[in-house]
């Protein structure tokens, strides 16, 4: 061995780093009310876990109050609910504001839930400018990946820049965004795809914070300085770890040579991570605590591309909610690794791999390209109207789908080796799942009641007319928002104040003009019998695809689409957040043979019944029949197929040709009645 390898091999005392500290251990948290919700978090800190996570329920995020109609079915089923500045006093009651690092997955009213957490701090006496945290507020991503978005994305991307504007001044650690990779990847993004989409919202942030000229030179490095990412981490390790060292160095270049920023302090790429959730699997539940290891170490045994926080999902996660208990296995698994491995002893163990540059390196230079192809369309807001960016990741959402339906990927237990010893984890009475206690949510709409009732009513409407008036006036909208948390404004009147003002949006659904690319047996099975049905009826199958409610993940409903028509289907698809009544009457003016609901958020039995008894209001029940597809448990199986629905589908059904199969099975059926 030469001197210059031996050299390379030994380790300096003197030399040697000082030891990491562990990064934030959190956990992705929140149901049923505040009350619960609170014991929860007060829990799991005792437990070890060092900063917080909130999970709002769908109405809080999509700007409704409790007790708004689209809002009831929804209540605390995949988050917490919160009303006013109340609900926010219980949540956080016995937790010291000034001593936590709280993360908030918000986005369209993160300004609302900033406001309410700002307003409780200071009816609380505590100086604001200790808070710490971020509130997620990647709008970008919601119109691609998630759904939470309300407002136009110029309005979207103000009330960001608002943001921005306030937290510098007044909460200095504070993350006034969060631009969120998270999801994108959770709808098929490339790596490349998540490099570059991510990159590109930041640029539009700083873009418009800029252009706001706002800040002076030294307060704009600063302001870079807050911008943090949450990004995914898949099964692909060398992959994942090669994408975090690329997220590093693309982002010190870009706020360099584009921005300028000279401090490197403020060019370091910060991000917390939760790893994927997409990959993890109803069958054979137990193998998921090994894919959540693997995926975890993507994005924290490179010291020079370590996450700062992460939170982990449970076992459970293609199942239902998890439980306090699968939440604590989540957060053992983080502590494990922080404090029994040497993993935080050593400097970077991939510097100086050809392999890990060269990867590095081809990434960079796909994602540099796509930027630029973003930016020549006129940059993320452009790229969204436009339907470029929903497109690109439909199509990637739907190789991905080929590659599993043909076992080009192979995934343990879904498409190989799929026989084995059905899960002990499964086998407890709760079968392995999480119930929202259905009585729990009239006590949360008691409390908004309650609120109405004792806040003084002058102040509310001098609050909102201000809130109006700043949104129309192009004024900062902080101060209003904050002075509407403590007037006891609901989210649901501080959102419709701001939709008077800005009006809603809807994306394209990206759906139009894809395809997939799987051809197999039971594809031709499919296609012979769309070909026998057009002998027979004259036209094609009609499928009205529908997303009730006000769940946004909307990838299942668009494969779904997808796969409907390369099988020889008419379909009909609208996107996210459609009432029942939206549904059937489409249903009926298409004159569909079959109505498909996707559902992931828990509501599935709520709203199939608001679907059943409008098809009943229309003297159609039982003529269009009803196939429902999700997250749906096993337990609800017999409840729904009694109620009428005709199959139901879940994770575990991945190949979209067997699905197309069934649903012609039924169609068939109701035909021959």
């Amino acid at each position: 061995m030469s001197e210059q390898n031996k050299a390379h091999l030994i380790y300096d005392k003197e030399d040697k780093p000082s030891k990491d500290r562990p990064w934030i251990f959190r956990t992705y948290a929140g149901h049923t009310n505040v009350w619960a919700s609170n014991e929860l978090y007060r829990n799991n800190l005792a437990k070890g876990q060092t900063g917080l996570s909130i999970a709002m329920d769908l109405p809080t995020q999509c700007g409704y109050s409790s007790d708004h109609d689209i809002a009831k079915p929804e209540i605390g089923k995949v988050g917490v609910p919160i009303n006013s500045l109340d609900d926010m006093a219980v949540l956080f009651d016995n937790i010291p504001l000034e001593e936590m690092n709280t993360s908030m997955t918000i986005n369209g009213t993160s300004m609302w839930l900033l406001s309410l957490y700002v307003a409780l701090a200071e009816e609380r006496g505590i100086d604001i400018s200790q808070l710490k945290g971020t509130t997620q507020n990647d709008l970008i991503k919601e119109y691609l990946a998630r759904g939470t978005y309300i407002f136009p994305p110029e309005d979207s991307i103000r009330i960001i820049v608002d943001m921005y504007e306030y937290c510098l001044h007044n909460i200095p650690s504070w993350n006034a965004s969060n631009i969120c990779s998270y999801h994108l990847q959770e709808a098929g993004a490339t790596p490349v795809q998540e490099l570059a989409f991510a990159l590109t919202t930041a640029i539009t942030i700083l873009d418009a914070i800029k252009e706001r000229d706002c800040f002076n030179e030294e307060e704009f490095e600063r302001c870079v300085g807050r911008i943090s990412y949450f990004v995914n981490a898949g099964m692909r390790f060398v992959e994942e770890t090669c994408k975090m060292r690329a997220f590093g160095e693309m982002w010190d270049e870009i706020t360099s040579e584009r921005y300028g920023v000279k401090n490197p302090k403020y060019r370091r790429f910060r991000y917390g991570v939760q790893v994927n959730s997409l990959g993890l699997t109803e069958e054979q539940p137990e193998n998921n605590a090994w894919r959540i290891l693997i995926e975890t170490l993507g994005v924290t045994l490179s010291r020079n591309a370590r996450c700062r926080a992460l939170q982990l999902p449970a076992w459970n996660e293609a199942l239902s909610l998890p439980r306090p208990w699968d939440q604590q296995w989540s957060l053992r698994l983080q502590q494990v690794m922080a404090y029994e491995t040497d993993l935080l002893e050593y400097p970077d163990l991939f510097e100086g791999s050809k392999v890990i540059e060269s990867k590095v390196a081809e990434l960079k230079e796909q994602a540099f390209a796509e930027i630029n192809k973003i930016l020549d369309m006129g940059g993320c807001v452009e790229a969204i109207k436009t339907g470029y960016m929903k497109s690109s990741l439909v199509s990637s959402q739907g190789e991905r789908m080929s590659k599993l339906a043909q076992g080009e990927q192979v995934v343990v237990g879904k498409n190989k080796w799929t026989d084995g010893i059905e899960s002990p984890l499964v086998g407890d009475s709760d079968g392995g799942i999480f119930m929202v206690d259905a009585e729990a949510a009239q006590k949360t709409i008691d409390a908004l009641n309650n609120t109405r009732t004792s806040r003084d009513a002058a102040r509310v409407e001098a609050s909102l007319k201000a809130l109006a008036e700043a949104a129309k006036n192009g004024e900062n909208m902080m101060a209003a928002s904050i002075e509407c948390a403590k007037a006891r404004v609901t989210t649901g009147e501080w959102s419709d104040t701001l939709r008077e003002a800005f009006g809603e949006f809807r994306p394209p659904t990206g759906v139009d003009g894809q395809a997939l690319t799987i051809e197999s047996e039971t594809l031709e099975q499919v296609r012979a019998k769309v070909e026998q049905f057009i002998e027979t009826n004259g036209y094609r199958p009609r499928i009205v695809v529908g997303k009730p409610g006000l769940d946004g993940h909307s990838n299942g409903a668009e494969m779904i689409a997808v796969a409907a028509r390369h099988a020889g289907f008419d379909v009909i698809y609208f996107g996210i957040r459609l009432s029942a009544a939206d549904i059937v009457q489409s249903a009926l003016e298409e004159n569909v043979d079959v109505i498909g609901i996707s559902l992931l958020s828990g509501s599935h039995n709520e709203i199939i019944d608001q679907l059943f008894d409008e098809l009943e209001s229309n003297n159609a029940k039982d003529e269009i029949p009803v196939i429902l597809g999700g997250i749906i448990p096993t337990p609800d199986f017999d409840s729904l197929q009694n109620k009428g629905v005709k199959r139901i589908f879940t994770p575990k059904d991945f190949d979209l040709m067997a699905v197309m199969n069934e649903i012609m099975d039924v169609i068939n059926a109701q035909k021959a009645n």
